[in-house]
């Protein structure tokens, strides 16, 4: 009877973290206080730009509001130290997107292409100029799809409702995760306002040479800040200490101070890639 709930138990523990794996189940665990300032953040931002836009918009009704703010608070609430998050994909994604969403549109009769060149071509620009922001797809779709209240707009969409959706959705990311330290954001004023915390934290860590080289040799964008990967690297102590999270899958939970039980987009495989290709670049370094 016992070796049975063994293997049974055995089992169920191997069939999760299977399912983990391959259906890309987040493992890292964040704290309750961490997801409560993310969900009420988020709201309290989504009112207030809906409120100020129909304010300032009162004949687009909800049309003033763009969904894609929707997402963009994900990224700004949830991932506020993200690459993906900061000032410059958010405005730039948003804008280019918005422009060329509404190119497409005027040009091209046909719905289904006008909408897939709409988003492809974002997705280009967006890469070519290094402000990847997912949002940014849903404002060009918008843009062809959104009905005749938006069509109407013509070029006018970029600047009302788009930018000022934008620079609504910014300035709030910034006051409400200005009280807490530990999220503060653009991720510049985190840094500054811990980089003394950070020169007290004891352990091995890869140089500004050595993530660039492993993020580089993965040919794929990661939604991960380089700071965040030094940051995990010294909370384990060494390059060495990292490695041996990949040999045992049942240990890939990260322990994290406190103050930063937040989520980073990092994948399991690219974790992985990551962690070696940085011993592979420390190796070459000390040789």
């Amino acid at each position: 009877m016992v070796w049975r709930c063994v293997l049974f138990y055995a089992f169920e523990t191997e069939s999760h973290m299977l399912g983990s794996r391959w259906l890309g189940v987040e493992l890292v665990e964040v704290s309750l206080h961490e997801k409560l300032i993310s969900a009420v953040g988020s709201a309290c931002a989504i009112y207030c730009v809906f409120y100020v836009t129909n304010l300032c918009l009162p004949g687009l009704a909800a049309a003033g509001v763009i969904a894609s703010m929707g997402a963009s608070a994900v990224l700004l609430y949830a991932v506020p130290h993200g690459p993906l998050s900061q000032p410059w994909p958010l405005v730039a994604g948003h804008t280019i997107s918005a422009c060329i969403g509404v190119t497409c549109y005027q040009w091209i009769s046909h719905p289904a292409l006008a909408t897939a060149l709409a988003v492809g071509i974002s997705i280009g620009l967006m890469y070519q100029l290094r402000c990847i922001h997912p949002p940014g797809g849903a404002t060009a779709f918008t843009a062809v799809m959104g009905g005749d209240a938006i069509h109407e707009l013509g070029y006018m969409y970029v600047l009302c409702p788009i930018l000022l959706n934008v620079v609504l959705m910014l300035t709030l990311a910034v006051l409400i995760n200005a009280p807490f330290r530990w999220r503060r954001y653009p991720a510049g004023l985190f840094r500054s306002a811990n980089e003394g915390l950070a020169n007290e934290r004891v352990g091995s860590a890869p140089s500004h040479e050595q993530v660039l080289a492993a993020i580089r040799s993965l040919d794929s964008f990661v939604d991960v800040s380089e700071d965040d990967l030094v940051r995990l690297v010294r909370e384990l102590g060494s390059v060495d200490d990292l490695l041996f999270q990949s040999s045992d899958h049942s240990q890939h939970k990260v322990s994290l101070s406190e103050p930063q039980k937040r989520t980073i987009e990092l994948t399991e495989d690219a974790g992985e890639l990551l962690k070696r290709s940085l011993s592979d670049k420390s190796n070459q370094m000390l040789q």
